[in-house]
């Protein structure tokens, strides 16, 4: 992915400037030139594109999206989460996308700027990025742990792993897939529930998280340049290894089953609350609303883009990633449902028998000839009656499925899209290759996804406190240091259960919530007309009035409805549940959460939330102390009358096209409003703080000018927030006007 700090660096090509002389009459030179501008414009609106697709490729699709779907019912999930990017996500998006690019500041000095008394919702965004960090630091563990494994000389998850003593129990593994038995027992060494074995760390897993953070800290302090053939790569890698597995799926059993499952809908699951809850929390949850990346993106990236378009693009990848992930992972479903039980037991048996006929295995292997006419389970005795040395090539010797019956939902853990994959790699020729080459790819989009949480971090907080500016290299160790320490808590033998647990009820809570208060924010404290006219009046374009209707009359309500429904479940009588691992029954079992663990969800939420409350009571106790300690300050403040505003007019529509315009226009507006403004010396302090020049690192990009709307938006009136471009051209020709009367009136007196 592209570095910040570089994208910020890279010029905005400059538009080939209008003559009034035809085009017949250009040189050779200026045409040449005008061809240029016009290629690396078109190039630049094309990477910008494919950074938005490569962001769209994450860890959501590739993850979280199938299991969720396998989990709440295949279709109608599908058409939950359809109808939501719909209503959601694509107004949502754009309204972030169209923030960070009217504005161009962060996601914090964004609330500061719209509405300080609000600007603790960025604070609260950077609190929801650190969670997310955590527990994403443990899935590029998963996948490190996978790619470690694929260089073995047979993948260990097509087989039951070695044993030292072969006895009954060790057998259980024979009772699932083993790709399953993988999962549970190896990767994750999977405790009953999710108290036990939190105080126990498992070491392979420590070590992943420590390799993983110590990856991200190098690509913090060295920035990641990112050319366009390495960026076609990143975003097309994923698609060319999905489809392949998609192509080579279709010919397994139960494939067209599996298919015609995912995409068939009750409507009678609709009356799910946890269906609605689940869909609703991924639609913010894969398209990074509330995070306050979209707006950061927005803000440095360079170039005029249609957002409509850019939003609805990244919309239809996403939906399209995530439907091409799900659907390989039916069909590994399929397959494993279909060759469980009894067919498990005819595989198993006539390899035994073609082994023995060739000689490599001896006549005491030889299964008994009414095996097949017996349950499934008696299998599973002859082999554990068998002598230790025959029970270790019996089941070294067999097919991995599950001599055990399975119903459609074979596994519904988080750890479906491994389990699942793992299987898809080895039904090629030359999987080791693939399986390398699919987990390498896995953790590039695992540390992609990472990257771009990590940026909502250190961005703003670099722009915000002097210290991280001077000392960038400090806000990176921190940053790694505490991900390192808080990612520990997923490293035990129940971290999984706890990462669903941040997963599945905190995160998509607190996104809700959050986006909630944007919303309400610019739609209706700020306003959505105001919105409309500000930006036309600032950037030269018209919003379409279409999404401003949406975000006053559909998305809020909408978004406050699905908070209500996720505190439901969260606190209804019956707890929700997550999947847990019996190990003595070799299957998955649903296990409630206790009361103590649903306690730490409402202390996170609550600490998330808190810097929404608390940064206004900071302004306001800020402002009494100062006024009190300043008495000729409020004295003087009494006097200065206050230009009284003027009737709001709508500019003729302009386009900036060059950063240098703006600043000079900003220099002109400040000036006056500096004068004539009663300003609180906060507020001062603030604009003056945001036009300052700043060194940026981690690929963060340097805001070393402030546009004509921010410094306008810097200078604020207690009550009203700014004055309008408009207003502010209408003063300064007054005060022109009366500058010239007063040197007429005392030419005349002398």
């Amino acid at each position: 992915m592209e570095s910040l700090e570089e994208l910020s660096e890279e010029e905005t090509p400059r538009e080939p400037t209008s003559s009034s002389s035809p085009s017949w009459k250009l040189t050779g030179k200026e045409i040449l030139a005008t061809k240029t501008q016009n290629y690396f414009a078109q190039t630049k609106r094309t990477k910008n594109i494919l950074i938005q697709v490569a962001l769209s490729i994450g860890l959501s699709s590739i993850w979280r999206f199938p299991y969720l779907c396998h989990r709440n019912g295949g279709g109608s999930f599908i058409l939950m989460y359809f109808f939501m990017l719909l209503l959601f996500g694509i107004p949502l998006l754009y309204m972030e996308m169209i923030m960070g690019h009217w504005l161009r500041v962060d996601n914090i000095r964004v609330w500061k700027q719209l509405i300080p008394w609000l600007g603790g919702i960025g604070y609260a965004s950077i609190l929801v990025c650190i969670l997310m960090s955590l527990y994403n630091s443990i899935i590029i563990t998963w996948s490190l742990s996978y790619l470690g494994n694929s260089f073995d000389n047979s993948l260990p998850w097509n087989q039951c792993p070695l044993v030292k003593t072969i006895n009954v129990t060790d057998l259980s593994c024979l009772q699932t897939v083993s790709h399953q038995y993988f999962w549970y027992h190896t990767t994750l060494s999977a405790s009953g529930h999710i108290e036990e074995g939190v105080e126990a760390l498992v070491l392979h897993l420590t070590l992943g998280v420590f390799a993983a953070w110590c990856l991200l800290f190098l690509t913090m302090i060295t920035g990641l340049n990112t050319s366009m053939p390495i960026l076609i790569f990143t975003v097309f890698l994923p698609y060319i290894l999905l489809l392949c597995f998609l192509i080579r799926g279709l010919f397994l059993e139960g494939a067209v089953a599996s298919l015609r499952r995912m995409v068939t809908t009750e409507l009678s699951a609709w009356a799910s609350l946890d269906l609605w809850c689940q869909a609703g929390g991924h639609v913010l949850y894969s398209l990074g609303l509330g995070m306050g990346t979209t707006i950061n993106f927005s803000s440095y990236k360079a170039g005029e883009d249609n957002y409509i378009q850019m939003a609805s693009l990244v919309v239809l990848v996403n939906l399209g990633t995530s439907l091409l992930v799900t659907s390989i992972i039916f069909i590994v479903l399929g397959f494993w449902a279909t060759t469980s039980g009894p067919t498990c037991v005819e595989m198993s048996v006539a390899k035994l028998m073609k082994l023995i006929k060739k000689g490599v295995l001896p006549q005491d292997a030889k299964p008994p000839e009414d095996i097949l006419l017996l349950p499934a389970l008696d299998y599973l005795e002859w082999i554990s009656h068998l002598p230790q040395h025959l029970q270790y090539q019996v089941i070294h010797s067999t097919p991995s499925c599950s001599i055990k019956t399975q119903k459609e939902k074979v596994m519904e853990g988080p750890g479906l899209a491994f389990a699942a994959f793992s299987q898809a790699v080895a039904l090629f020729p030359g999987s080791r290759f693939w399986a390398v080459l699919f987990f390498l790819a896995l953790v590039i989009v695992g540390l992609n996804t990472l990257i771009r949480i990590l940026e909502g971090i250190v961005y703003p907080l670099q722009n915000s406190i002097s210290i991280f500016r001077r000392h960038p290299k400090l806000l990176s160790a921190l940053v790694c240091l505490g991900g390192f320490l808080g990612s520990l808590v997923f490293t035990g033998h129940s971290g999984s259960y706890i990462m669903s647990l941040f997963d599945d009820c905190l995160v998509p809570l607190i996104l809700t919530i959050i986006v909630a208060f944007q919303n309400v924010a610019l739609a209706w404290i700020y306003g959505a007309r105001r919105v409309r006219e500000e930006i036309f009046g600032d950037l030269g374009r018209l919003l379409w009035s279409f999404f401003t209707v949406l975000w006053c009359y559909v998305t809020l309500p909408g978004l406050l409805a699905l908070t209500t429904i996720c505190l439901m479940q969260l606190y209804q009588t019956e707890p929700p549940y997550y999947i847990a691992w019996n190990s003595s029954m070799s299957q998955e079992v649903k296990q409630p959460y206790l009361q103590s663990t649903l306690g730490w969800v409402t202390f996170l939420s609550m600490l998330t939330f808190l810097p929404i409350p608390v940064y206004p009571l900071q302004h306001w106790w800020y402002l009494q102390d100062h006024i009190a300690s300043d008495p000729f300050g409020k004295l003087q403040s009494k006097k200065m009358p206050l230009v009284p505003p003027k009737p709001l007019q709508l500019p003729k529509r302009h386009v900036k096209s060059q950063e240098g315009n703006s600043e000079s226009s900003s220099k002109k507006l400040s000036l006056p409003l500096i004068r004539g403004l009663n300003l609180n010396p906060w507020q001062f302090s603030l604009s003056l703080s945001r036009n300052s020049q700043s060194s940026s690192w981690f690929s963060l990009p340097v805001i070393t000018s402030v546009t004509s709307i921010s410094s306008v938006r810097s200078v604020s009136l207690p009550i009203s927030r700014q004055v309008s471009p408009a207003s502010t051209a209408i003063d300064n020709s007054d005060q022109h006007t009366e500058t010239k009367e007063e040197e007429r009136h005392e030419n005349s007196v002398q």
